[in-house]
This record gives C-alpha cells, sequence and structure tokens, in this order.
C-alpha cells in the first residue's frame, strides 16, 4: 500500500523566517467526507518536508506550490526531492 509522496523542499531560510502566514493560506489537510489526511507537513531547519497522501491530488498541488512560493519567497534557490 503506497502512503504517498514525500518531497523535501530546502531553502535557506532567514534567521527570522516566520512561517505564520503561509498556515493561513493552506487549504484544510483534511477531507472531510472521507475523513483522511489530505497532506501534511513539517518545518525544518533546511526547508520543509512535505507528504501527498494521494487522497486529493487538486488540494495537496495548491499546499505544496504553497510551500514552494513561500520557499522562492525566502531564498534565491529552491531544491525540491523527492524522497
Amino acid at each position: 500500500m503506497n502512503m504517498g509522496i514525500e518531497y523535501k523542499i530546502k531553502f535557506a531560510a532567514p534567521s527570522d523566517f516566520n512561517p505564520s502566514g503561509l498556515f493561513e493560506k493552506l487549504p484544510s489537510p483534511i477531507a472531510r467526507e472521507k475523513m483522511m489526511e489530505i497532506y501534511n507537513y513539517a518545518i525544518e531547519p533546511d526547508g520543509f518536508y512535505f507528504i501527498d497522501h494521494l487522497v486529493d491530488g487538486a488540494v495537496a498541488s495548491v499546499a505544496l506550490r504553497r510551500f514552494i512560493d513561500v520557499a522562492l519567497a525566502h531564498s534565491q534557490s529552491v531544491e525540491i526531492l523527492e524522497l
């Protein structure tokens, strides 16, 4: 059973990086009708960890894009790895 697709979004976050604005822009990570988690994430010292649980690709892609946009707003280069 596939548990999802994991990504690492690596970027050099500034020392005063505050991701609180990001949280307000993220779509709900829960598929209410199925009560399943669509995606999850973690903020790590070298960027973001993101997992798409393959429940709702449209929602997960919007969330992933938000993380990439934030990374690009804070760094000139971003590396995206599929784990």
